[in-house]
């Protein structure tokens, strides 16, 4: 089979990387072919990219070509060809985290952890993906590696989401099957939603972070951007093995007072997605979340705690000669955190597990679903002239899932829709902290009656679960 064919395919939504991973496995395509086709869409794409590994992608795919051949492959995802967040080291790169402070920073010495287990799953690394600078914004603007900019069909350039920008496009454009990403306050699952891709934030320290450029210790996690559900939970279980417990089917609780706050395209999508949901038996529950509405009004009162530890990180920096090279925009965010008061950062720590057993109370076994964001993804221009707006912006993009991460929710971010304009829409399905496996199951279990439903319109946003 014709390996940039089948990238296309993909690209389109029309596979998945387990459906790949069946291609290597029946000898119809060979993984070092389809390394190949992928490395040369990353070479012709802009601002996706900071470093490209293709010595080391065309090696692993080779020997995962070999060993597909003699039926030994080392996972379920030998040869997929994935992407890493330029947070995580990767031996002989400098990991910029997306900074034109880090151009001369030492390379790694060796791999973060979870690159290093995923090289020994098979998996082929393709290279480290753009982000906001130091992963500090929810809307993937990088003037200095370039901002890796989606279209709009009247071809307008929109923000990509942030921080994990690079990724969400690599993904979306078929450059890589799986990116991985961190997010912190949104950074995996907004740029999903605004690219149509999955996205999954797991509950802290679920995967190894060592080697990983942090943000807030007491916030930062990791997650991949997928075409499907499928796809991260072949990946998950390759990262924390696999277990046979079986979960009843899920229950949804969804905030009515949040999704009618959002825009009529986020809005009337995601009713129709949970329409369907309905008529296909899933129990659908309309009734606010007070534990929810709680965690947005105390970040409203006294601000995001992420931003005290981030100040902390970099305040050396800020009061340097070097300051002056970073992202005006990111630095004034930066430079505002230092006035909230460290003690917002100790009284969450404090209060934070008294909220997560009150959240898990209230939604009582339920899957919590709300907008990813509360809107399509912006225009991009207005935001690169203006740091008002820019502000403004980024805080009403992150709006949503920061609750989800100040109480530690793992989330799946899935599409729910396209615009007229050619803009993708986004449902964000959460449960308490810890509840990763389960969350898994359901977001699959809603993608497999999507699929079911769909699939005599051929809607790529459902076709792989």
């Amino acid at each position: 089979m014709n390996a940039n064919t089948i990238r296309q395919q993909f690209q389109q939504g029309q596979l998945d990387a387990c459906s790949i991973a069946a291609l290597f496995a029946e000898g119809q395509l060979s993984p070092l072919d389809f390394t190949d086709a992928c490395l040369a869409a990353a070479e012709k794409s802009s601002g996706i990219f900071i470093t490209l590994t293709p010595e080391r992608a065309r090696k692993e795919a080779a020997a995962s070509a070999r060993r597909w051949q003699q039926g030994a492959p080392l996972s379920a995802l030998d040869g997929i060809p994935v992407a890493w967040k330029d947070l995580f080291d990767i031996a002989g790169t400098r990991t910029t985290a997306g900074s034109a402070t880090r151009r001369n920073a030492p390379a790694a010495v060796c791999d973060a952890a979870l690159v290093a287990r995923l090289t020994q799953a098979g998996m082929v690394t393709m290279g480290k993906t753009n982000l906001s600078e130091f992963a500090f914004s929810g809307l993937g603007i990088n003037p200095t590696f370039g901002t890796p900019a989606l279209l709009a069909a009247d071809g307008e350039e929109q923000v990509p989401g942030g921080s994990s920008s690079g990724a969400a496009r690599a993904v979306a454009l078929g450059l890589a099957c799986i990116a991985m990403g961190t997010d912190t306050a949104g950074s995996v699952r907004i740029p999903a939603a605004f690219n149509g891709v999955m996205g999954y934030r797991s509950s802290r320290q679920r995967y190894d972070a060592s080697g990983v450029f942090p943000l807030a210790d007491s916030l930062d996690t990791l997650g991949p951007l997928c075409r499907s559900v499928r796809d991260a939970r072949a990946l998950d279980a390759i990262l924390c093995g696999v277990e046979e417990e079986t979960y009843p089917a899920p229950a949804l609780v969804v905030d009515s007072q949040l999704m009618d706050a959002a825009d009529a395209a986020v809005r009337e999508q995601g009713y129709r997605l949970l329409s369907s949901l309905a008529a296909a038996g899933i129990a659908v529950e309309y009734r606010r979340l007070n534990a929810f509405h709680d965690a947005l009004a105390w970040i409203a009162a006294h601000g995001w705690p992420g931003a005290v530890e981030a100040f902390q990180l970099h305040a050396a920096l800020l009061s340097s000669p070097a300051a002056e090279n970073i992202d005006p925009f990111i630095r004034r965010r930066l430079m505002a955190s230092g006035r909230i008061d460290p003690a917002v950062l100790t009284t969450f720590l404090r209060q934070r597990p008294l909220w997560q057993q009150a959240l898990a109370d209230e939604l009582n076994g339920a899957v919590l679903v709300t907008p990813t964001v509360a809107h399509t993804a912006p225009r991009l221009a207005p935001l690169v002239a203006d740091a008002e707006a820019f502000a403004v912006v980024n805080s009403a993009t992150l709006r949503l899932t920061m609750p989800g991460s100040l109480l530690d929710m793992p989330g799946v971010a899935l599409p729910s829709g396209v615009t007229a304009n050619g803009l993708f829409t986004s449902l964000l399905f959460s449960l308490p902290t810890g509840e990763d496996r389960r969350l898994l199951m359901a977001a699959s279990a809603v993608s497999d009656l999507l699929a079911q439903r769909h699939a005599a319109c051929a809607d790529p946003l459902y076709l792989n679960s």
